[in-house]
């Protein structure tokens, strides 16, 4: 973790801090990508615009928890580069495409959850992103509503929901627990 002196250094120029702080949560940012539905060959990518885009707007970051501004620039870049690419390819069928073994150990996932991460992959973004980052980045309910713009008692309601949703996907597919 970075340390409240690292990350003034690194407001004020020092690239050593900011190296720093980009080694310290370039996974967390990957794979949250990942979770809430970046696509794997553009997980890469979104995770250096999101560094981009901080090592622009550092210097405005006002303080509070830095993960959870980093979320959110995570998430707002995340979105964009999806509604782009909705936008490409919306006259172009589009074909559901199974992520390799290799994807997850890039990502630090084990394979034992590929089918649990493809589930919530699938849910709508209102319900991934809350679940993801308080079951995978142990976020709480308030890092969340600052995260996503929604209330505290809205965020606990969608994922409750998203925990519902998964439960029935996970009743209708047959997936079973090892």
């Amino acid at each position: 973790m970075v340390s409240n002196e690292s990350l003034e250094l690194a407001r004020d120029g020092n690239k050593e801090a900011f190296h720093d702080l980009v080694y310290s949560f370039y996974q967390t940012v990957q794979r949250f990508a990942y979770q809430i539905g970046v696509k794997p060959e553009d997980v890469e990518d979104v995770t250096q615009e999101v560094f981009l885009k901080v090592y622009r707007s550092l210097h405005s970051f006002a303080g509070g928890t830095f993960t959870t501004w980093l979320y959110s620039i995570t998430l707002n870049t995340a979105r964009d580069m999806m509604r782009k690419q909705k936008r490409q390819q919306r006259k172009i069928e589009q074909m559901k495409q199974k992520t390799s073994s290799q994807t997850y150990t890039t990502l630090n996932v084990s394979e034992d959850a590929m089918e649990l991460h493809e589930l919530i992959r699938s849910l709508d973004e209102k319900y991934r992103v809350p679940l993801v980052l308080h079951y995978f980045h142990h976020q709480t309910y308030k890092e969340i509503s600052d995260v996503t713009g929604t209330s505290e008692s809205g965020v606990k309601t969608q994922v409750m929901r998203a925990k519902q949703k998964l439960k029935a996907k996970i009743e209708k597919e047959g997936i079973s627990d090892e």
